[in-house]
């Protein structure tokens, strides 16, 4: 391909790199947002702070407290990396055994019970485990300089403390036709151009979570790949700020909200989530940020092993289940009715509900495996079976918090109502649960929950659940390719002194 009108800045590393500085701080890590001229869409209208919008800054807030646990809490946040020979983020270290996956399982929670929702750099983190891998396997087989050219964007990562989101998920377009058989070709993100420099890319990543708030977007294929879809298996890092980019910010329940005053009614006003379409307009890649193109083979072991971290890293949600069983807790005791003996066995099955999709996760990552290039990769089975739970259980979690919180969770009256001279009275009298809890502790109890199961925040916990890091099905086919039928079928065989045929005692 012949490269397009030099339109674009054709930046080395070494120039991208040097528009970064250090960050130390939840406080540093916003100010690093700033004053970056990104074009950002909300409403139909270009931001032109995106850091001081009231329904952008939230979900800020969510990844500035990765920093601030990474200070209070470095035991838990953070980790040594030989790369660097220094402690970095935990969210930017590279796995070297299933003690790191155990913590960061541990971080996650803690990072769901800190935030209530969803603080956006999981798929990061999974995304540069496997590119450790992968990287490698390809190196192997090809005699190309991925790996390499990976650690030395890591070791940039680490010191300068960036936030990493991951690009996979590709609009798609008709699904009954692979990436090269589409319409419009743009419909998956794919190679436009090469030159001595670098690359080009156009199309678009979909639902990308924490796109905007993030320093670095890692382009990578989102399904397998064929020769004929050679230009579409590319993996690359772009700047979030990048000539070409284009971020349309996504839509939340009750997001206006965020617009209106007071904080009673936003339920949970300082964190949220986001989710962004990122679209790419012929943007530049240097060869030194390019870690696959054109290798189509490989990406199909890339999205298989992107799952098996990224569904045991839902392990998240059981931090914001801690909160949505505390809420629970709190709305029943507010009511007066905690003593009740199925109040107590409806917050018995929430936590039993919680701890089962924890269990599964910390055990994916106990059985972890170390892989060829030296890291270590969850067991994929146990990852898939943590997602499943995900996919149901936050949902009966919140059914049951509706449960104990009562209709009156969706027919409070606004805030201003209470604030209001004549009507604030009428409320305060007939909205009184126990008459030594205050009304506006008892109504911000209520927001809470009607934040996290219908409003705002129930993105990261509920639809994001369901949906995040592959649907349902996707999780049974791989728990179906994973069953090991033969052999369990040979222990059934043995046990009831039935002869085993030459096959099945192969596949024992």
């Amino acid at each position: 391909m012949n490269a397009p009108l030099p339109t674009r800045r054709e930046e080395t590393a070494a120039q991208r790199w040097g528009r970064f500085s250090p960050i130390s701080t939840g406080e540093e890590y916003v100010a690093s947002l700033r004053n970056r001229g990104v074009c950002v869409y909300l409403f139909g209208e270009k931001i032109a702070e995106p850091v001081d919008h009231p329904i952008i800054r939230p979900s800020i807030n969510a990844l500035q407290a990765t920093y601030d646990l990474a200070i209070a809490d470095p035991e838990l946040a953070t980790a040594h990396s030989p790369l660097v020979n220094a402690r970095v983020n935990r969210f930017l270290h590279i796995v070297e055994s299933p003690q790191d996956l155990v913590l960061k399982n541990r971080m996650q929670r803690r990072m769901g019970q800190l935030t209530g929702t969803c603080f956006q750099r999981c798929a990061g983190l999974d995304t540069i485990s496997v590119l450790h891998s992968i990287t490698w396997d390809i190196d192997q087989k090809h005699g190309t300089p991925y790996h390499q050219r990976y650690l030395d964007f890591m070791r940039e990562a680490q010191c300068n403390n960036v936030i990493i989101g991951a690009g996979m998920t590709d609009p798609k377009g008709d699904r009954s036709k692979r990436p090269h058989e589409q319409a419009d070709p743009d419909l998956f993100l794919h190679v436009t151009a090469r030159n001595d420099r670098g690359l080009y890319v156009t199309g678009a990543k979909a639902h990308m979570t924490g796109g905007l708030n993030s320093h670095w977007i890692c382009i990578m294929p989102t399904m397998n790949m064929t020769a004929a879809d050679r230009d579409y298996a590319v993996v690359g890092m772009v700047p979030g700020d990048a000539e070409g980019l284009t971020y349309i910010y996504g839509r939340q329940s009750c997001d206006t909200r965020a617009l209106e005053a007071g904080d009673i009614d936003k339920g949970n006003a300082r964190y949220g989530g986001q989710e962004t379409l990122v679209v790419f307009d012929n943007v530049f890649i240097p060869w030194e940020h390019v870690l696959l193109d054109g290798e189509y083979e490989f990406a199909q072991p890339m999205v298989a092993r992107l799952t098996a971290y990224h569904r045991a890293s839902y392990v998240c949600k059981t931090g914001l289940g801690d909160v949505m069983v505390g809420a629970a807790a709190a709305i029943a005791e507010y009511n007066g009715a905690d003593a009740a003996s199925h109040i107590k066995d409806k917050l018995v099955e929430m936590t039993h509900l919680n701890e089962t999709i924890y269990s599964s996760a910390i055990a994916s990552s106990h059985e972890a495996q170390q892989l060829a290039s030296g890291i270590y990769m969850n067991d994929e089975m146990l990852a898939n079976v943590c997602k499943h739970n995900v996919t149901r259980f936050p949902y009966e979690i919140s059914r049951l918090a509706q449960d104990l919180a009562g209709g009156l969770m969706v027919t409070l009256p606004s805030q201003a109502d209470f604030e209001q001279e004549e009507t604030g009275p009428m409320l305060r009298k007939y909205f009184q649960g126990r008459p030594d809890i205050p009304v506006e502790s008892r109504t911000r109890i209520l927001r809470l929950i009607e934040n996290m199961t219908l409003g705002r925040n129930a993105v990261g916990y509920l639809t994001e659940s369901l949906h995040g890091a592959g649907s349902p099905q996707a999780q049974r086919i791989q728990i179906l390719r994973g069953m090991e039928l033969e052999r369990k079928k040979g222990y059934a065989q043995e046990l009831a002194g039935i002869e085993i045929i030459a096959t099945d005692a192969a596949a024992r």
